[in-house]
């Protein structure tokens, strides 16, 4: 077991782990952290099905989704799936740590292990299309989309990607911000190495198992993509 299956055990069924999981948890720190965080919010996820809906809130999402006239359970449960999302994404930020941007991109791609698993909006020119929109003019495709995501990062939303390349898998986050690193910023931690530099609407990261794959990465990044300054 471990630590991406210890993840993956928790955050599919986070009450009942398998016992090598539940030992896995027991002896490593960083597992036992994450472990915590998800029972918290796990703790909010009932927390919040109990708090009313505000008024107008679940007829809002309807209008965006364009649903007509679900049952009263479904407009409950989307609301309460709005309120939850934005409030833990909030939360989830706040537990960052602050000033290095390369800690937190290794952090995200913790929290969210499923991204290395799964597959979600692999269409390439969807990739091409938020890269873009960040001030970035891809000249050559970097690899094969896997996983593009919208989420919550400090101080707004950003763009979590995770592509094939020749060295494996690796992680792109495109994050908007006003505060950008003036230069690189690299940090390995936790089995990950993580590279920062500004480009685009504010800085971008690359996060891989070594930090051989993240310069291999860099390096294909900085030739095939310009960035809008």
């Amino acid at each position: 077991m471990n630590c991406l299956e210890f993840r993956r055990h928790k955050l599919a069924d986070p009450r009942h782990l398998p016992p090598s999981a539940a030992a896995h948890g027991a002896v490593c720190a960083p597992c036992s952290v994450f472990a915590r965080r998800v029972d918290e919010d796990e703790a909010r996820l009932h927390a919040a099905l109990r708090v009313p809906v505000p008024e107008g809130l679940a007829e809002s999402v309807l209008l965006a989704t364009g649903s007509a006239a679900p049952r009263p359970w479904r407009v409950l449960a989307l609301a309460a799936t709005v309120v939850l999302s934005v409030s833990l994404g909030v939360e989830h930020w706040s537990r960052m740590p602050d000033g290095d941007p390369a800690r937190v991109a290794i952090a995200h791609v913790l929290d969210e292990p499923e991204s290395l698993t799964t597959t979600r909006n692999p269409d390439p020119e969807h990739f091409r299309q938020v890269l873009a929109d960040f001030g970035g003019q891809m000249s050559v495709p970097l690899g094969q989309v896997r996983f593009v995501k919208l989420c919550p990062v400090p101080g707004g939303v950003g763009w979590h990607i995770v592509f094939e390349t020749d060295q494996g898998l690796a992680t792109l986050l495109l994050v908007r911000s006003r505060q950008a690193p003036d230069q690189a910023v690299q940090y390995a931690g936790d089995g990950w190495d993580a590279l920062v530099r500004p480009g685009g609407a504010g800085y971008y990261a690359i996060v891989t198992p070594s930090e051989r794959i993240t310069r291999a990465v860099d390096e294909m990044i900085r030739q095939r993509v310009r960035w809008r300054t």
